[in-house]
């Protein structure tokens, strides 16, 4: 049973959320505050988590990046009140896997909490091979890697971005693309979002983030991948 942690301070929403997602089969947890939702998170084994962004105590944005610490390949989808597009970029910027606008359809959410978790458990051609990129090894089968020798803290959307686009070295991959293979669907805000996920994942893996020599931008059109770092052909 998949065990899903509801973080929301909101008592109709949370009784709400509680007998819908229980009527879907989900095993459903608790938290009407920020601390006690990142404890939950941290010292229990949610397979998602939905996370409010106003919350007592420590907002979700801090929320989010305690787990994150501990957890990084932790699926969680924020919630928010406010809709503001500088909201959304944070929230997916600190390592927010989606982003929900209240007021919403219980069966939306439902919809963006199972494409998060399948693509948790997509798999890829390469997933049994160690990736060199650079001074960055990466295992997409054990989901890890090391930069330099020391662990590199990918979260688990930014290591299904970084396979797709090993898997497709040397191609042209639209946003488009990524919306649709590495999401899983097409109704995600905008495209920006993408690009916000592509810089995260350059923080991490580039030299110099400013100028990426191994995720390069394809003007116009999205991303190519090149291991070498010597510039695709």
């Amino acid at each position: 049973m998949t065990r899903l942690l509801v973080v929301e301070d909101d008592p109709k929403m949370l009784k709400g959320l509680e007998m819908f997602f229980g009527s879907q089969g989900y095993e459903v947890q608790l938290a009407v505050d920020g601390e006690e939702g990142a404890s939950k998170a941290i010292q229990g084994e949610p397979d998602v988590m939905i996370l409010d962004v106003m919350l007592p105590k420590m907002n979700g944005f801090d929320v989010c990046k305690r787990v994150r610490e501990v957890k990084p390949y932790l699926p969680i989808v924020m919630l928010t009140a406010k809709g503001e597009e500088v909201d959304k970029v944070v929230g997916l910027e600190i390592g927010a896997d989606d982003y929900v606008v209240k007021p919403f359809s219980p069966k939306e959410l439902e919809a963006r909490v199972r494409a998060l978790l399948r693509r948790s458990q997509m798999s890829f051609p390469r997933e049994q091979k160690e990736v060199k990129i650079g001074d960055v090894t990466v295992s997409f089968a054990k989901m890890d890697g090391f930069k330099k020798g020391k662990p590199l803290r990918l979260t688990s959307l930014e290591f299904q971005v970084l396979a797709y686009l090993v898997d497709h070295e040397g191609e042209v991959v639209t946003r488009d693309d990524l919306l649709d293979k590495v999401w899983g669907y097409e109704t995600f805000p905008t495209t920006r979002t993408i690009d916000t996920h592509v810089l995260h994942l350059r923080q991490k893996i580039e030299k110099d983030p400013k100028n990426p020599v191994y995720v390069r931008t394809a003007h116009g059109k999205g991303y190519i991948m090149d291991l070498s770092g010597k510039g695709c052909s």
